[in-house]
């Protein structure tokens, strides 16, 4: 794994667009190319305290998550994803590529290599939620998204990692 002061940090804050809240105080984090295909992605996240790590693909539908912050780390494949919902941004994700999503963020595969997987997990192993932006669910999601607190560790970097420079407590 690269060190995190060589890392390539992409910081997309998205709007509430009526359907995918997106998160009010935290970016969506994409570090660049940052774990190698040698690196043990759930050694190293299960390290750091974000558990119930799993393996397989992004849904190709809009949801997102009200209850927990997520990691993605890509271990296999490119794609295309579509973040924030559909007023969000189109983003190229590949192997060794990691994305931290704030809870409320949108996210969706647009498209995929036929190798494309990710491993996903939760700070402190947090069941995570499914919502799908759909009227209905918004407003308890719109407040379970502003309790969700600060994560105790980055994912891939610990109590000292870059997440701290971009996701503040006000």
């Amino acid at each position: 794994m690269k060190q995190s002061e060589n890392v390539e940090i992409k910081s997309l804050q998205f709007k509430d667009d009526g359907s995918i809240p997106n998160n009010p105080a935290y970016p969506l984090l994409l570090y660049k190319d940052v774990i190698t295909s040698t690196d043990d992605v759930k050694a190293i996240l299960t390290e750091n305290n974000w558990l119930g790590a799993w393996r397989g693909g992004v849904a190709s539908f809009h949801h997102y998550h009200s209850n927990t912050h997520e990691v993605l780390v890509v271990v296999s494949g490119k794609a295309q994803l579509q973040l924030g919902g559909e007023q969000g941004e189109q983003v190229q994700v590949e192997q060794g590529d990691t994305a931290i999503l704030p809870a409320g963020v949108g996210h969706k595969l647009l498209e995929g290599s036929t190798d494309f997987a990710v491993i996903g997990a939760y700070p402190n192993g947090k069941s995570y939620d499914f919502c799908y932006g759909k009227a209905e669910e918004r407003p308890e999601n719109v407040e379970n998204i502003k309790n969700v607190p600060l994560p105790d560790t980055d994912p891939l970097f610990g109590e000292r990692g870059p997440l701290f420079s971009y996701w503040v407590d006000e």
